[in-house]
């Protein structure tokens, strides 16, 4: 007779929790998965580029993080006026393609109220903007821990700017997501910011290796934290060298991918896996021509 101990049976329950959210929950709705790319990692495409990308490989969206060198969106020439902007919402809504997030610079660490208006002005011209492209999602970085400035005092500092700045996209049916980026990747961390910043038009932006690479939490444990707020994925992989990591393609590194989507998927999660290929920062790796047009079928590994 086997003899359960308090240590055996937390075991068995953590088990079977891990395996109820990486299996698809009954009644959840076996949608199609949403595939979108970020032009971090196309930095010298142009516009119809991008969208024919998009197009042949039968992706749903595109993520703009920056468009032919201008990170800068809102001084970007295809997006500079509202004629402009109508103009490419309407070349890519024509051809079945969300323009699904901006990705704007804004840091919402800072303590000095000039750099804080800088920060929090650019946020605003870019949730104007997404309003003008039909654009849900405009992301925003948390993005330091200043060493000179009491964390908790930090932490506020960017769920109190996650509040201001969903106040103003609240008026233009615009949601702000912050990123797990920098040095706010830990789950605990980002619970208190985003616990303090409930708001309906504020979430997250889960990036799955950042978090995995930087705390070593599992993505079941994140997940569990975090699943409330997440309204966008960023994904890539990468292997592991030493203390540094190479970008490689989805399915080739070591990010714990499968546990990753797996909690997603039985948690019904609907929004965007949206390839973040990290051209601009690091352009040694492959060149967007070789991956972005495999990403969607290397996923379908995963669903």
């Amino acid at each position: 007779m086997r003899t359960i101990t308090r240590r055996s049976a937390l075991k068995t329950t953590l088990a079977s929790l891990t395996t109820a959210l990486m299996t698809p929950a009954f009644g959840i709705s076996a949608a199609a998965p949403r595939f979108s790319f970020s032009t971090l990692g196309c930095p010298k495409w142009p516009l119809a580029t991008i969208l024919k990308t998009a197009v042949d490989g039968s992706y749903q969206g595109v993520e703009f993080r920056g468009l032919m060198g201008e990170l800068d969106l809102t001084k970007s020439p295809d997006f500079s006026t509202a004629e402009r902007a109508a103009d490419a919402r309407n070349r890519f809504a024509s051809q079945g393609v969300r323009i699904c997030n901006l990705g704007a610079s804004t840091q919402l660490h800072h303590a000095d109220p000039t750099k804080r208006a800088k920060h929090l002005d650019e946020a605003r011209r870019f949730i104007d903007l997404a309003r003008q492209l039909d654009c849900p999602f405009v992301r925003v970085f948390p993005d330091q821990l200043p060493p000179d400035q009491d964390r908790a005092k930090t932490l506020d500092l960017i769920s109190q700017g996650l509040l201001e700045l969903g106040g103003y996209a609240k008026e233009r049916a615009v949601t702000v997501l912050l990123e797990s980026h920098g040095e706010l990747t830990k789950s605990d961390w980002l619970l208190k910011i985003m616990t303090a910043a409930e708001h309906p038009n504020v979430g997250l932006i889960w990036d799955v290796f950042n978090m995995w690479v930087d705390t070593h939490e599992t993505p079941v444990a994140v997940y569990q934290q975090l699943n409330r707020f997440i309204r966008h994925v960023h994904i890539k992989d990468a292997r592991i060298e030493g203390a540094a990591h190479h970008y490689v393609a989805v399915g080739q590194g070591v990010a714990p991918l499968r546990e990753a989507i797996g909690a997603l998927r039985a948690g019904g999660y609907q929004g965007f896996y949206s390839f973040e290929w990290e051209k601009l920062w690091h352009p040694d790796i492959a060149d967007p021509e070789q991956v972005i047009p495999q990403y969607p079928k290397a996923m379908k590994a995963y669903f």
